[in-house]
């Protein structure tokens, strides 16, 4: 792996000794990747995948100071250049999506973290690895054994890993990877796709189907066969007409015989959505609001969730974490909205529930001078105690 071999020119990593080691883990293992060389795997996790790779990731520093809520966004540009850029090889998008696009397929996504000197987070790359097990060191700490696709091995402590997992079931330390579930259905569309080739091929070639009513030797259907193609079809014979006696029947064959069943084709790639937990309006982006809706709280949410206590947990220690510090991946509710439902937002922005400038955002326009402080209508005011609900 280029970047993996790069590692140690990048920072610091740590290897363990295998004799301090006990595996008590069946590991995991990588799918090969065939999956994503399929048409309808790969238009149906695309949604998913870019819907990750556009959520925004934020660090919040939230304290209490005078009895009252400090909420600080990005304080520190450490952590804020490594959510935007990772590693020297992607921005944050990328590295999203590349996590995204492992996490469905294989069940697992994993990035390695390297520090710096003091301890703090200076990279993270995305681990594609073969297969990986689960280790445990005789404290009770759980390292990661990579074993990559050149043959080398890493082994690196899960405290350095961000490691995303779904179908969590079966394994201690690792989530079950789609494709056993997929397999069969992979082979419906295969055959599928070959019969249709076999198909257009045959149409080309096969123009007449003789079914003869008595059983004949081998020898002998070939031999009417060709007396009637000799008879019958050649281009010589200008009358268009053809004759058989009864005891064949010939019929003209178009390609579209060959085809597979269409709705056997549909049936097919609508089970394959449904375990992908997507369906045919996401896939061609017709969706309405509501559908989308329905579909990123289904899939996006839980990884936004995991996302969020796993970047905040393995990039800042516990003491850190008890100070307020924590890792936000935030999506725009609008990106699926109707130009009717943004402008009504305006509401909002006129009692400062939303800033200009994030009413502005969902019509991809950039910031404005003052856009980032809230306004408020003159007849809306804050509910304060004793008032008598004018703001007086």
């Amino acid at each position: 792996m280029g970047i993996i071999d790069r590692i140690r020119d990048l920072g610091r990593t740590k290897v363990a000794a295998v004799q301090l080691m006990t595996e008590q883990s069946g590991g995991f293992y990588g799918w090969d990747g065939k999956l994503y060389r399929s048409d309808v795997v790969r238009s149906a996790i695309r949604p998913y995948v870019t819907a990750i790779g556009k959520l925004i990731p934020k660090e919040i520093y939230e304290t209490e100071k005078n009895g009252k809520r400090v909420l600080e966004i990005n304080p520190d540009a450490y952590i804020r250049f490594l959510l935007e850029e990772p590693n020297p090889y992607m921005c944050g998008q990328v590295f999203r999506e590349r996590l995204a696009s492992q996490l469905i397929i294989n069940g697992n996504a994993f990035a390695l973290i390297l520090r710096d000197e003091a301890g703090l987070p200076q990279t993270m790359l995305p681990i594609n690895a073969v297969s990986v097990r689960a280790r445990y060191a005789e404290n009770g700490a759980l390292w990661h054994e990579f074993q990559m696709m050149n043959g080398k091995v890493f082994t690196f402590p899960d405290l350095d890993v961000i490691h995303l997992r779904r179908d969590y079931y079966e394994d201690d330390a690792y989530g079950s990877p789609i494709a056993p579930a997929l397999t069969q259905l992979m082979e419906i569309v295969t055959t599928t796709d070959q019969g249709i080739v076999k198909a257009v091929k045959n149409s080309a070639v096969i123009r007449w189907l003789m079914k003869f009513v008595k059983p004949m030797k081998e020898d002998d259907l070939e031999k009417r066969a060709n007396e009637f193609a000799q008879s019958f079809l050649r281009t010589e014979n200008g009358t268009g007409v053809a004759a058989v006696d009864s005891t064949v029947d010939a019929k003209e064959v178009s390609g579209h015989e060959y085809v597979p069943n269409a709705a056997q084709m549909d049936r097919t790639t609508q089970r394959i959505y449904a375990l992908l937990n997507t369906n045919e309006k996401i896939v061609t982006s017709a969706y309405t609001e509501n559908e989308w809706n329905a579909y990123f709280d289904a899939q996006i949410e839980p990884v936004l969730l995991q996302l969020n206590a796993e970047f905040t947990r393995k990039l800042f220690t516990r003491r850190e974490r008890a100070f307020g510090n924590r890792i936000v991946f935030e999506a725009s509710a609008w990106d699926s909205a109707s130009l009717t439902t943004k402008l009504a937002l305006v509401a909002m922005v006129d009692r400062g529930a939303l800033l200009p400038d994030e009413w502005r955002a969902t019509f991809n326009l950039g910031p404005i001078e003052g856009g980032d402080k809230p306004i408020r209508r003159l007849d809306t005011a804050q509910v304060t105690e004793g008032s008598d609900g004018n703001g007086e």
